[in-house]
């Protein structure tokens, strides 16, 4: 172990036997700057591109293949994703729950926990009930719509990354 001169210690030892950098929470003055240095982003964005891409792979569905039962079928796939991503957006954003645990990180984490779930029941309610709801259902067009709109998210994730590579 070395020996350190405590008050010149800028590291602690760690439980492995590495040197941990030393925690100093920021001031309010230094949390208000690095909130402003961050990008803003919507939740409702994404759900909106998302809408956008679901519509985009819909009517191309159509125009390459000249069948509105698959055109049905990827804009199925398509709203699989979209509906219960509005409502969990709706959910953490908007609804009176998230109003009222939205001072507390331990109930709001909670909350979207609670949101997710009803997100991954909807999903597979929608997707089960498919060949009920769409008439000569392609589940080719599904899949695609289905995966069309899952990429939004990546999408997203790689134009957030390079805004803030190109911002510094």
């Amino acid at each position: 172990m070395q020996r350190v001169d405590p008050d010149s210690q800028t590291q602690a030892d760690g439980a492995d036997g590495g040197q941990e950098i030393e925690f100093k929470p920021l001031t309010r003055e230094e949390a208000q700057q690095w909130r402003a240095s961050q990008p803003r982003f919507s939740v409702w964005r994404l759900v909106a591109v998302q809408l956008l891409a679901g519509l985009s792979a819909a009517a191309l569905g159509w125009l390459f293949t000249q069948s509105a039962s698959v055109a049905w079928s990827v804009l199925y796939g398509a709203a699989s994703v979209v509906v219960p991503s509005a409502l969990m957006a709706y959910g953490l954003t908007s609804s009176a729950l998230s109003r009222l645990l939205a001072g507390y990180a331990q109930a709001a984490f909670a909350g979207f926990l609670l949101w997710e779930g009803v997100k991954i029941l909807l999903v597979v309610a929608m997707l089960w009930s498919a060949p009920r709801i769409v008439p000569d259902l392609n589940w080719l067009g599904l899949l695609a719509g289905l995966v069309v709109v899952l990429k939004v998210y990546w999408f997203g994730f790689w134009i957030q990354t390079r805004r803030a590579n190109l911002n510094g």
